[in-house]
């Protein structure tokens, strides 16, 4: 039989281990907005494959046919595009869904008790589900282009950590202040779009000048795709190794704060929402 205790501050107490109690409930909303994403969409789930593709043939056009950007020798610009768009999809995505994530579970948050983080942690989950299909059609262009990767593989899911890491922290934060500020919802959509081309996306971080790369790096995701592109094309793209230090502990920091900030409102998330 089970014992429910009621005393004051239990809950803050053993709020993170209500979160492994609630665990269920996570699996049910990650599981639920999986179902919902492409729900009632003609072709489904295949736009986690058509947004990357046609964003990587038009950067591919633009800055390596128009521009004359090049890749390193032996890689094809359009792998080297491909390999960058698979952490910016995921961040992307988690960002959009995190943060809308408490408003859209209104009537959940307003009726019970459980810890509101597991609701953008199930939103940035969900989202790495495209990142898994993306992560697919890499592994195709690469056999396309008979491009095999290296040892540097392994090290992949560590870079992948970071990416989630990433998202996680600013997603957090994000969804906390919309609660607050409905302004936000149209904040959101210009950060990623801003970030989208202050990110090496379409371009290699040594095309940022040297007097700017420790300033440029302070956006957590240089570091991130700096990482993935380092490990999937062989070490063919040099990896910064002081970039990828201030991105961690960039990370590091947008985590614990937007843990800390989230914890903070959280209590008046059912009266405000």
């Amino acid at each position: 039989m089970s014992e429910l205790i009621i005393e004051p501050g239990r809950a803050e107490k053993n709020y993170f281990g209500d979160i492994w109690r609630y665990r269920e409930l996570f699996y049910f909303l990650a599981w639920r907005d999986i179902l919902v994403r492409y729900k009632q969409t003609v072709i489904g789930i295949a736009w986690a494959v058509i947004q990357p593709l046609l964003t990587t043939l038009v950067f591919t056009i633009v800055f390596h046919r128009i521009v004359n950007l090049t890749a390193p020798a032996g890689v094809p610009y359009f792998l080297v595009v491909m390999a960058a768009q698979l952490p910016w999809q995921f961040f992307s995505t988690s960002l959009g869904a995190a943060s809308n994530s408490l408003v859209g579970n209104a009537n959940l948050i307003s009726k019970i008790y459980f810890p509101r983080l597991i609701i953008p942690a199930g939103s940035v989950v969900t989202s790495f589900v495209d990142f898994l299909i993306t992560l697919g059609l890499v592994a195709l262009t690469m056999a396309w282009y008979c491009y095999a990767p290296d040892w540097r593989l392994l090290t992949l899911p560590l870079f992948m950590a970071l990416a989630f890491a990433a998202a996680f922290g600013s997603g957090l934060w994000l969804c906390a202040l919309n609660v607050e500020y409905r302004d936000f919802r149209y904040v959101v959509p210009f950060i990623v779009q801003f970030g989208f081309f202050i990110s090496p996306v379409g371009y290699l971080s040594a095309k940022i000048p040297e007097r700017w790369r420790l300033l440029y790096s302070l956006n957590p995701m240089v570091g991130v795709i700096d990482g993935f592109r380092w490990a999937l094309l062989r070490g063919q793209t040099a990896l910064w190794w002081p970039g990828i230090s201030i991105s961690i502990t960039v990370t590091a920091a947008v985590c614990a704060s937007g843990i800390w900030y989230f914890r903070k409102m959280e209590k008046t998330f059912a009266d405000v929402i």
